[in-house]
């Protein structure tokens, strides 16, 4: 999938304004032409999703075979596990489909979520991306696909990672419908303990905050009717590595 194009209407000067008031912000209809809903239904149509979880501070992964072959109770013991886990520190569990950070990976890779990853690191992306943030040192994005069904999460945390470079953050939505009360919120954490701003999951919705803030995904509840999808990365300087 090629042809990614930033909507023409979105006005850099004024969004970076709005995003060193605050810190973050929501760009509606970032793409323009139909390239959100391509990724959305290549997105939905895949098999190639893995379950990511962790245990402390080792990530674990499991394909779907892997998932499928689990009998119930220990998938049960899991899932009481991760949510056993997430009482007191921090935890996630959803599905992901990673980007490789390397250019040369990435080029040789015919995955649209590695072509848009791609197009966000060069060119028109990047220098748009740098005017909003006001991080002029913005080398490329890295990026993963992923999915919450009911009962994934992610807990509160706030990005900053020894030798990442990260200068912000970013989740591109591609869900087309979504309800508030189903959750999957991108949550904005003050430091008593509440949110001072949410975003719900929607289609074509490029949210960007800086790194550190702190932040969470609220846990998808059992009334969804469908998984809350995006692309979700750092911006970052230096080389990737």
């Amino acid at each position: 999938m090629t042809g990614f194009t930033i909507n023409p209407r979105l006005d850099a000067t004024e969004l970076a304004a709005s995003f060193a008031r605050h810190g973050r912000l929501q760009l509606r209809d970032f793409l323009a032409g139909d390239a959100a809903e391509r990724l959305h239904a290549n997105l939905r149509a895949r098999e190639d999703w893995r379950q990511v979880f962790n245990a402390g501070e080792k990530v674990m992964e499991i394909d779907r075979a892997g998932q499928a072959s689990l009998p119930p109770e220990k998938r049960r013991e899991l899932d009481n596990s991760i949510h056993a886990a997430a009482r007191y520190g921090f935890q996630y569990r959803y599905e992901t489909i990673r980007v490789p950070d390397d250019a040369a990976s990435r080029q040789e890779s015919d995955d649209p979520v590695a072509a848009l990853v791609s197009w966000l690191s060069q060119d028109e992306a990047r220098d748009f991306l740098r005017a909003v943030t006001g991080a002029d040192d913005i080398a490329f994005a890295d990026g993963q696909a992923t999915a919450y069904s009911p009962g994934d999460f992610l807990t509160a945390h706030d990005d900053a990672v020894e030798g990442k470079n990260r200068r912000a953050a970013y989740v591109f939505g591609l869900t087309p419908k979504w309800r508030t009360e189903w959750g999957g919120l991108l949550l904005f954490h003050d430091g008593e303990g509440n949110v001072e701003r949410g975003f719900a999951p929607a289609l074509n919705t490029l949210n960007l905050f800086r790194v550190p803030s702190l932040h969470s995904v609220s846990e998808v509840t059992r009334a969804a009717g469908f998984r809350r999808y995006s692309v979700t990365g750092w911006l970052r300087t230096g080389s990737p590595g």
